[in-house]
């Protein structure tokens, strides 16, 4: 290791992976604005917030969690241009209110962790 290095490790960090209680009130927040499916929810959050990554593992993890809970179910769905059916994620009626507190928490985070990168 040289000292340059630690200077490109600061300039351009490594992503941070989403840890399963993140990636619940993440995976919330999304299915709140409407259903959504395993892939997509790893692209959005890539796209929506590029230093973090969500696993498969974590993603999945979360989602068994969810159902459950009985916070969401899924179903399959055929979409368009796509080869096959994508198991398709939506927010149960009953947990509207409780998606809506963990999707705050997880806004919360978020806008905590940019304000704190734009400091730094």
């Amino acid at each position: 290791m040289k000292l340059e290095d630690i200077h490109k490790f600061f300039d351009n960090p490594p992503p941070t992976y989403l840890c399963q209680e993140l990636a619940v009130c993440y995976i919330l927040s999304v299915l709140l604005q409407g259903e959504s499916y395993g892939t997509e929810l790893i692209q959005k959050l890539e796209n929506e917030y590029p230093t973090y990554r969500l696993s498969d593992t974590v993603l999945y993890s979360a989602i068994n969690f969810l159902e459950d809970e009985k916070a969401i179910t899924g179903y399959w769905r055929k979409l368009e241009g796509r080869g096959r059916p994508r198991r398709m994620y939506q927010v149960t009626p009953e947990w509207q209110d409780r998606s809506q507190e963990l999707a705050i928490l997880w806004q919360g985070y978020i806008k905590r962790r940019i304000n704190y990168d734009k400091d730094i």
